[in-house]
């Protein structure tokens, strides 16, 4: 039974069969709290007397008519699918449903804003979810134009792909008839509709042509909303895009919608982009966050070309889309904004996650092969997105930027409103490079895992480097030898400060390269594979640059440089090559003077998870507790309203481990102690008051209060946090059963509630659950939502255990249940991936 499924063969098999023409959506959002009506009519082309099937998620089916001839709801529909038999060369399809809002962020959310009961929808589809909301060939080459027709309250706004047109009254209700769009894919299209307050400009785009913005949000956020930045990052987007990509934006308008308990950052909905309401500050954030706002809008607008205008195929090519958008959007915030150490965030940031994922037993190609939806969704990853946008920048580099974007251009141009594979963008970068790339994309896009590459150094008795080499070596597993260009960076201290005294940028290849170039150097203080982030590979430390690292780090001036190093020490240490308590020792010794937010963010994760998984088990409380001192001393020492200083603080009430320190965040929360500059806003209150509950120094009545205190949606995120941070085994078994014995709760509640039940504060009551985790899978992949499911699957594992119980329970789980979901086994076999990784630290740390 397919249930909700969908493989690439029965995709191909219909693409065979069928070409869509054009959807007419009639949508009712006047039928109460659940239930929606859609009618769909469908046209469409197919092979005379063929047999296929159309996609649609319902709650019931009132009529299904095909070219006038009646179908019986109940023998042509059936897993998410109606069956279509004897079909015309020319044909209409007519669907009436019910179908259903859901709280999950999949399909047509509605959500129900506590501050003032209003109701906001919107849409989310990719990968297979505008079926949900009307009946579709549910498949992204299956390209149509589509045209709908909503009828909601007339006081609300209705937003989609096409501009929003004038609507027509009929007493409390109001029907918008929106124009056509051009032919796209149905999981970019797009219904957000409520009482959002809006704000409008314009731009002027290279084809002559006034695009109209608008940017969105919910009346109880709309105070917080800085529209006006917004736009200005949008208009460099245009500007920078429109000339790179030499194609002027293909829609009609660009709409900005920032929704509630939205599941990713944000979605490129063609002419109607929907970002989290993460990115709307009602309290102080990090420039961290700030910039990866600016980051995701741009990576937003990349997509209305690649992705939307030429779209893959099939989703194997998922990566290329947003490893893409991924690339151009740091690219261009580079370039175009004033945030012009994106290559130094997409490092700390993108580049950690990338090689985390690529260590992982689910590593896959950059073209990953894609049998079915189930796959698709588990590969929004690491490779998918960031490594894919580190071998882009690879790809530009090697082919010559200005090359690149010719190719990129000419390649829009060709495939306008169609669908493409890999093979049609290299076709064209070869065109404008004149390289040949096949041998290139086998062995970067083809072949799975990260390579190593270490300095093999040899020091003459008069201190100058006798031999220079860089090792290069690939996992047993994965065992591809690439070809890498990059730099060698020579850093020695001078008066202080630790200063690049030599460069080489070189081509290696091969298990080793030698470099004569750099023999009679004298030797340096530290040595720096990949200076410069031209390659990707993770690089090794020798002894003496790690030492110099842990003594001198904060004394490197180039940010970039400072990343790196950051990145190297951490590979090492995950590695089981360096121990964790010399990590730890670096970061304490150095974060105090890095300036970047993006790595002090990165950093101090890191930082936190090495003292909590990564010590030997005899060192674990001592070296949180020692931390967490360090992490306040950091805090007390930061520049006055800084954003280190609330890196620092909220770093601290995560990691506080004693009484005296939750003392500490408790006076900070109740205003008995302060900080200059530091102010206790909302979300910060949260934060702490979350500390303070994984120690167990507050109450769930406290939590309550104020969650009352603060009748938002994000307060009450925080307060499932805290809730279940509780480490008392009651309060632990309450979260558990609102989770697992109930599926009423909002992707956003069962997300913050998997949060705070994990907690380290917790680890001894977690113990309790690893029965009932494993007992629980089989049944919730079966019967949630995927995106549900995997918050769950994911989010309870009790991986701040951390021990050899742990893993062998999961070890078992897996060799009996060999034919679970394979995208179920994925995310299993990624939890035991890190439980084995830790123990392998450990046991280095305990050397």
């Amino acid at each position: 039974m397919p249930g909700e499924n969908l493989t690439r063969t029965e995709a191909q098999e219909r693409r065979d069969i069928v070409d869509t023409r054009a959807y007419e959506v009639e949508l009712d959002l006047t039928r109460g709290a659940e239930v929606f009506g859609s009618r769909t009519v469908v046209h469409f082309a197919a092979t005379p007397g063929a047999d296929t099937f159309i996609d649609l998620i319902a709650g019931d089916i009132r009529s299904i008519t095909l070219n006038g001839r009646s179908l019986d709801p109940a023998e042509a529909y059936a897993d998410s699918r109606i069956a279509l038999d004897d079909l015309d060369a020319d044909n209409e399809l007519v669907v009436d449903a019910d179908c259903l809002y859901t709280n999950t962020g999949e399909g047509l959310h509605r959500f129900v804003d506590p501050v003032d009961d209003e109701v906001y929808l919107y849409s989310q589809f990719e990968v297979p979810d505008s079926r949900r909301m009307f009946t579709v060939f549910e498949q992204p080459d299956l390209k149509a134009t589509f045209a709908f027709r909503v009828t909601a309250p007339a006081r609300w706004k209705v937003i989609s792909n096409s501009p929003t047109p004038e609507p027509a009254v009929d007493g409390e209700t109001a029907t918008w008839t929106f124009e056509p769009t051009p032919r796209i894919s149905s999981y970019i299209t797009a219904l957000i509709a409520g009482p959002y307050e809006s704000t409008f400009s314009e731009l002027t785009s290279a084809s002559g042509r006034v695009i109209p913005l608008g940017v969105y949000g919910r009346k109880s956020l709309w105070e917080h909303l800085d529209a006006d930045y917004i736009f200005d990052k949008t208009r460099e987007g245009f500007a920078y895009y429109e000339e790179k990509f030499d194609y002027p934006y293909p829609f009609a308008k660009y709409d900005q919608l920032f929704v509630p308990e939205f599941n990713a950052g944000a979605m490129e909905n063609a002419g109607a982009v929907t970002f989290t309401e993460t990115y709307v500050f009602r309290s102080k954030v990090t420039d961290a966050v700030k910039e990866r706002r600016v980051v995701t809008i741009l990576h937003e607008l990349a997509h209305m070309w690649f992705g939307d205008l030429v779209t893959m195929k099939w989703w194997d090519g998922l990566w290329l889309n947003e490893s893409f958008a991924e690339w151009a959007s740091t690219i261009a915030t580079a370039e175009a904004t004033e945030w012009t150490e994106a290559w130094t965030t997409f490092n700390a940031m993108e580049k950690t996650w990338a090689y985390r994922q690529d260590q992982l037993p689910s590593t896959h190609p950059v073209v990953a092969t894609i049998n079915d939806l189930e796959d698709v969704q588990v590969n929004f990853d690491g490779i998918t997105y960031a490594k894919g946008g580190s071998v882009l920048k690879q790809l530009a580099a090697w082919v010559g930027i200005e090359q690149f974007f010719a190719g990129v251009a000419a390649y829009f141009k060709k495939n306008e409103w169609s669908n493409t594979e890999l093979s049609d963008l290299l076709s064209e970068l070869e065109v404008t490079s004149g390289r040949e790339l096949s041998g290139w994309s086998k062995k970067w896009l083809e072949t799975a895992g990260v390579n190593t590459l270490t300095p093999l150094i040899e020091e003459s008795g008069d201190g100058t480097v006798s031999r220079f080499a860089i090792v290069q070596t690939a996992p047993a597993d994965y065992p591809t030898i690439r070809p890498h260009r990059l730099g060698v960076g020579f850093y020695s201290l001078r008066d202080g400060a630790l200063v690049r005294v030599h460069h080489l940028e070189l081509d290696v290849d091969g298990d080793r390269t030698d470099v004569p170039e750099l023999k009679g150097v004298p030797r340096p203080d530290l040595v720096l594979l990949n200076d410069d982030d031209l390659a990707y590979a993770k690089i090794r430390l020798d002894d003496r640059s790690l030492r110099t690292a842990i003594d001198h780090l904060g004394a490197i001036s180039d940010p970039l440089a400072r990343s790196l190093v950051w990145g190297a020490a951490w590979d090492q240490t995950r590695d089981a090559e360096a121990s964790a308590g010399d990590y730890i020792e670096l970061v304490l010794r150095n974060i105090g003077a890095e300036t970047e937010s993006t790595t002090v963010r990165t950093t101090l994760g890191q930082l936190v998870l090495a003292a909590n998984s990564y010590v030997a088990p005899e060192k674990r409380e001592a070296t949180r507790e020692r931390v967490a001192d360090a992490l306040w001393d950091l805090a007390q020492a930061a520049e006055a309203g800084s954003d280190s200083q609330l890196q620092f603080v909220t770093a601290f009430a995560g990691a506080a481990a004693t009484p005296a320190q939750w003392e500490t965040v408790r006076r900070l929360r109740d205003g008995e102690l302060t900080l200059p500059g530091l102010q206790i806003d909302t979300d910060l209150s949260w934060q702490l008051l979350a500390s303070l509950a994984a120690g167990g120094v507050v109450s769930a009545q406290q939590i309550d209060d104020a969650r009352a205190a603060d009748n938002t949606a994000k307060g009450g995120e925080f307060a499932a946090q805290a809730k279940a941070a509780l480490p008392d085994a009651a309060s632990k078994r309450i979260a558990w059963d609102s989770l697992i014995g109930s599926d009423d709760l909002p992707n956003t509640i069962v997300r913050s509630t998997a949060m705070g039940f994990t907690h380290p504060a917790g680890r001894e009551v977690l113990a309790e659950f690893v029965g009932p985790y494993f007992e629980m899978l089989l049944p919730v992949w079966e019967s949630r939502s995927y995106q549900i499911a995997q918050y769950l699957i994911v989010g309870l594992y009790p991986a701040a255990l951390a021990d050899r119980s742990l893993r062998d329970a999961t070890r078992s789980w897996l060799a009996a249940n060999a034919d679970a979901a394979p995208a179920l086994r994925r995310l299993v076999q990624e939890n035991l991936a890190g439980v084995e990784r830790a123990l392998a630290v450990q046991e280095r740390d305990a050397q």
